[in-house]
């Protein structure tokens, strides 16, 4: 069997494992999923250890008993979120000895491990480093240095940073669980993977994932990522104003919401009527849907909003040719589109995790919700890739590192030693 890749979305609603591997034709073939609803993360973030491992847990299981054959499930790309994360722009500058040579990914390797030693804040640590222009003795805008000549490489850096207790607590999760964590991704750039073309990334694109706890935003430019952002509202905010609003259970809100809401009240029929049945024999509770859509639209409004103060943040307003695609749970919506075009002026459609993805007959994994985690599936080939290309200079060099090894030593990398120790001890 050809190479497979595991990726594990451990979100606010539902925590979801997928495993695919590559066709002859470099496409991406989902062979199993398997999704747990997830009870001890909020906003992205582990507030209950033991409840999340049992979600992971029954996530992998269910993964592993509908693959054909026997397949064990060792080590997963897990992605990230939360409002803890922010992102840096920093430059880096590395000075070659060996002038007779050509660029080669080892010197982008060196530059790129620097970035990972730059000195955080207490309590935060660096998740991931993106490279961006490259510069070659003062030549700016190269895209890939690799075969050219030159003494002194820069590069311009996008720094994702995250609290190193959250990250901490999501490794905890997945090793008591039985498992390896094979790389740490941030949720908006894998889910980008999934959905987006690579001529709306070079004409310019926001990202924005709504999912269960948080809403991520993701902005590309000419190809290369130039913002990123994780906003810490998302589709459980609007199922609470339903809840508080119609005076109905948590657990009816959401099902209200999924099958009848509107993110735009003008566009629903003012005299249509839903009918909750009550609690123990009271009477049933009836909502108008215009009455529904408007709560929807009210908290909407503020989370796109938020996206709009971001993308405007981010300095390339004027230049987001391909506007904004909308992906995750919350897309979802009826008319969610009409109400990003209204409140932010910009060409929204809907992402489908489906631009990477081989012909299947599985229609549910083909939903915006499980954007993210196919998105998983796709940066761990892509890493898997580029680690198999530098494994011959790294034969005779000695210097590639992976991505999980570029952290080690660290103050995070200690803690994780730790712990791990400390659990040991404790078995």
């Amino acid at each position: 069997m050809s190479k497979v890749i595991v990726g594990l979305d451990i979100g606010t609603t539902k925590i979801a494992c997928f495993v695919g591997r590559k066709n002859e034709h470099g496409k991406i073939e989902i062979l199993s999923m398997g999704k747990t609803e997830s009870l001890g993360v909020m906003r992205g973030m582990v507030s209950n250890i033991d409840k999340t491992i049992e979600s992971i847990k029954g996530a992998v299981e269910e993964a592993e008993e509908r693959i054909e054959g026997d397949l064990k499930i060792n080590s997963v790309n897990v992605g990230i979120a939360g409002q803890h994360i922010k992102s840096i722009q920093h430059r880096g500058i590395y000075t070659r000895t060996n002038l007779e040579s050509e660029i080669a990914q080892i010197d982008i390797d060196k530059l790129v491990d620097d970035m990972y030693k730059l000195a955080m804040p207490p309590g935060e640590q660096i998740i991931t480093v993106l490279p961006q222009e490259y510069i070659i003795d003062n030549e700016q805008g190269i895209k890939d240095p690799i075969g050219m000549s030159g003494v002194r490489l820069e590069a311009n850096f996008h720094i994702i940073t995250g609290n190193v207790g959250a990250s901490m607590n999501i490794h905890k999760c997945v090793e008591r669980s039985g498992l390896n964590v094979k790389n740490i991704i941030l949720e908006p750039i894998a889910s980008a993977d999934a959905v987006l073309t690579e001529e709306e990334k070079e004409a310019g694109v926001v990202l924005v994932d709504i999912g269960g706890g948080t809403t991520d935003v993701a902005i590309f430019h000419e190809g290369i990522i130039r913002h990123t952002a994780v906003i810490p509202f998302g589709g459980n905010v609007i199922t609470e104003d339903i809840k508080e609003g119609c005076t109905i259970m948590k657990r009816k809100a959401e099902m209200v919401k999924q099958q009848f809401g509107s993110a735009v009240a003008s566009e629903t029929q003012e005299n249509v009527v839903v009918s909750i049945p009550g609690l123990k024999g009271r009477p049933a509770r009836e909502i108008t849907l215009r009455n529904l859509a408007s709560i929807i639209q009210a908290r909407m409004e503020e989370i796109i909003e938020l996206v709009h103060f971001e993308i405007k943040n981010s300095g390339y307003e004027k230049k987001l040719i391909a506007g904004i695609v909308v992906t995750g749970g919350g897309s979802q919506l009826d008319h969610i589109t009409q109400l990003f075009e209204y409140v932010t002026g910009m060409d929204t459609r809907i992402g489908y995790p489906t631009e990477h993805l081989a012909n299947t007959n599985n229609e549910s994994i083909k939903s915006p919700m499980y954007a993210t985690g196919i998105g998983l599936v796709l940066k761990g080939f892509e890493d898997y890739e580029k680690q198999n290309v530098a494994v011959p200079e790294a034969a005779s060099t000695g210097n590639v590192k992976t991505h999980s090894e570029k952290t080690r030593g660290s103050f995070f990398d200690t803690i994780i030693q730790k712990s791990k120790n400390w659990f040991a001890e404790e078995d």
